[in-house]
């Protein structure tokens, strides 16, 4: 039997612990097909249908209480936050550890603000060349910021020649030359445009090594991979939930702060009301006592409607757990890499380079030639919703919430008929 073939797909279907839960998210319909083929959860996930519920108790409370809904809602927003110690367990940290908060860059330089404090011979960062551009737009306002040309304070590391994505011992040897001139390393936990898993841990401890921090932004890592932030002592990371934690569009952030500098008060930032201590929050004295934990973080109360659509999401995870996501998405992708492979032997047409490394979460990057663009649009045209990247990398990301191991099957059948 041929390992891609229709009978595997639907074996695996029959027997995914995990398959009740695509009927719990809208899939959008096709022109073509009765439901789109849908894999881009790595850019914005499906709707959980239990979203309207979420976000109707809260008008409901704002329509019934007003104010009062601050203490006596169902989920009271005066500390709605505290909601949220579910995302923890999605990023492998202590409850304290994890706020959910404000938007992914705002977020980020909240936290530069706090963890890149550069001085006359410590003041570089490393970073991988091609991060996601708010990334790169973060690091380059704050080292100008602070009075430094970007040239020289930034390390931008580029693959070996004729590679597609970093080496482990690449990035180590880089930290380790750049010695105690190195304030920060930042990086992705999931490159987006590769989808190469970074070794969070290795690349921590290396930082740490030579006197740095080590800060992460997990967009494509959270709900995706199976993270362990605190015990790999990574110092802070931020990460959206639109994505893999099916938030909506412009979802809210979660941010982890280790326990090391949470807990310390003197950690430097910056401060708003609702980060003050909780007990003393209304006493509306001067002088910012903060509270303990990536709370302290928190500027304003929290926008109740889109952490509602998260909590949605969140419950979900919860529910299920990272264990059970990770093992199915690795399925998924694996089973996706056999499919796009042999349409390519049987399709003359198709060329294109799998260049997402074995180290990896949902996500597959495919380099394409000269006919990629013609590729996605065929794609497209068929009711398949996949993300076209210039210059011509075509990425999937199959998720596996509501995404079928049919669903690929019938991907490689498009491919093999282009």
């Amino acid at each position: 039997m041929p390992t891609t073939s229709k009978q595997k797909a639907e074996d695996f279907d029959k027997n995914d612990s995990l398959k009740e839960y695509r009927s719990h998210f809208y899939i959008p319909s096709g022109k073509t097909r009765s439901e789109q083929l849908y894999f881009t959860g790595n850019s914005l996930g499906l709707q959980p249908k239990s979203v309207h519920t979420y976000i109707q108790q809260e008008l409901e409370d704002w329509e019934n209480l007003g104010v009062e809904g601050h203490f006596h809602g169902k989920n009271p927003w005066f500390n709605y936050h505290q909601f949220f110690d579910k995302e923890a367990n999605v990023v492998g940290a202590k409850n304290d550890e994890v706020v959910v908060m404000n938007n992914l860059t705002v977020n980020l330089h909240l936290l530069l603000v706090s963890f890149y404090r550069p001085s006359s011979k410590r003041y570089k960062i490393i970073m991988e060349a091609g991060a996601f551009p708010s990334d790169m737009y973060v690091i380059e306002s704050q080292v100008k910021h602070h009075g430094y040309d970007y040239d020289d304070a930034v390390i931008e590391l580029e693959p070996r020649e004729g590679e597609h994505h970093l080496r482990t011992e690449d990035i180590v040897q880089a930290i380790e030359e750049t010695g105690d001139e190195l304030a920060l390393l930042f990086f992705s936990g999931v490159q987006y445009y590769t989808g190469q898993y970074f070794d969070i841990q290795a690349l921590t401890k290396a930082a740490h090594d030579v006197g740095a921090i080590a800060g992460f932004d997990c967009a494509h890592a959270a709900g995706n991979v199976k993270l362990e932030l605190h015990d790999w002592g990574v110092d802070f990371a931020a990460w959206c939930t639109y994505k893999y934690m099916n938030s909506g569009p412009g979802g809210v952030s979660g941010v982890f702060v280790h326990e090391k500098h949470g807990n310390n008060p003197d950690t430097p930032r910056f401060a708003g009301w609702w980060g003050h201590k909780e007990s003393e929050r209304f006493q509306m004295k001067r002088g910012y006592i903060p509270e303990p934990g990536a709370a302290g973080w928190q500027l304003s109360n929290a926008p109740v409607i889109s952490m509602a659509v998260h909590k949605a999401s969140l419950d979900m995870f919860d529910e299920v757990g990272m264990d059970a996501l990770v093992s199915k998405g690795k399925k998924l992708n694996h089973f996706l890499e056999e499919v796009v492979n042999d349409a390519q032997e049987k399709n003359p047409k198709l060329a294109f380079e799998i260049i997402t490394p074995k180290d990896r979460g949902c996500q597959l990057s495919m380099l394409t030639n000269e006919n990629g663009k013609s590729l996605f649009e065929y794609l497209t045209a068929n009711d398949v919703i996949a993300d076209w990247r210039e210059p011509n990398v075509i990425r999937l990301a199959p998720v596996p919430f509501y995404n079928s191991f049919m669903d690929i099957w019938e991907f490689g059948e498009l491919l093999k008929k282009f």
